[in-house]
């Protein structure tokens, strides 16, 4: 019966985690330029357009939030692989 890494199986998985943030910043990108070419063509479009970008920005504030989060707690995950490595020998 072979051994389950089960700290290589989390870090693995965090770091898959990590990637995809970055494609979320693509996404939000795509819908910063989608919007700023929009035109809208009464005031009720405008104003819409208007809550669309402001949500579009928290939304972006939310993400690097997460992101600074997610890059922290991998660091700390480190340190104690570290640490009970050093425990384990």
């Amino acid at each position: 019966m072979s051994k389950v890494d089960l700290r290589k199986m989390t870090r693995e998985f965090l770091m898959g985690e990590s990637k995809e943030t970055h494609n979320v910043f693509a996404y939000i990108q795509a819908l910063q330029e989608t919007l700023k070419n929009f035109s809208p063509r009464s005031k009720t479009e405008s104003r819409r357009l208007n809550i669309a970008r402001d949500q579009l920005k928290e939304i972006k504030r939310h993400t690097r939030k997460l992101q600074n989060e997610v890059e922290l707690l991998q660091e700390k995950l480190v340190l104690l692989e570290e640490q009970v490595g050093i425990i384990d020998e």
